[in-house]
């Protein structure tokens, strides 16, 4: 299995960087899963400029690319942060290569998800409980007219950038994926 994990918006520093990013990117190595972190373009040293998500897809379809030649038959795990879950999602609930989604810090507030209503896809959505850019209210409303499987986690306290709890993030997409892929822990016991 093979993963994907999109950047916040990069009009506002967001790159591969990003601590969100590289702590889920992090995580999901240690699952025992091939990331790919990469840089929506005109981001960091990528070409390009910013397309308001747009050509931001293509980027993400690229990655997918990437990921499918290197590991040919692997599923792929799509997750994004903010910026990040609103076009990487987007690709990934048409993508048939993309098997399962992570959304971190759904911008809800002021992103049109209802893409999203139509997913089937297995989905773990994590937000923060004061996050400034997805209100609870808001995610908890979009989370009503999502098709099962989804989980949505509440990391308490919390703002948009999960500021000093990245642990509970971590932990979240660390039980879900323990859970959908017991294989996993498993394939770790044995390395």
């Amino acid at each position: 299995m093979s993963a994907v994990v999109c950047h916040p918006h990069p009009l506002y520093g967001g790159t591969l960087h990003n601590k969100v990013v590289y702590q889920v990117a992090k995580t999901l190595h240690r699952l025992g899963l091939s990331v790919l972190r990469f840089n929506f373009r005109g981001a960091g040293m990528s070409e390009g400029k910013h397309d308001d998500g747009r050509g931001e897809r293509d980027d993400v379809r690229a990655a997918i690319d990437f990921l499918a030649e290197a590991f040919p038959g692997a599923p792929i795990l799509l997750a994004g942060f903010s910026f990040g879950a609103s076009v990487g999602l987007r690709v990934g609930c048409s993508e048939a290569r993309v098997a399962e989604l992570v959304g971190l810090g759904l911008p809800a507030d002021n992103s049109d998800l209802t893409f999203l209503a139509t997913c089937g896809k297995p989905k773990l959505f994590v937000q923060g409980g004061q996050d400034q850019y997805g209100s609870l209210e808001n995610v908890r409303a979009l989370m009503e007219k999502l098709p099962e499987p989804k989980r949505l986690v509440i990391v308490e306290n919390a703002d948009h950038f999960f500021e000093g709890k990245l642990d509970q993030v971590n932990g979240a997409v660390s039980e879900w994926m323990n859970e959908r892929h017991p294989e996993l822990e498993s394939a770790r016991g044995a390395a």
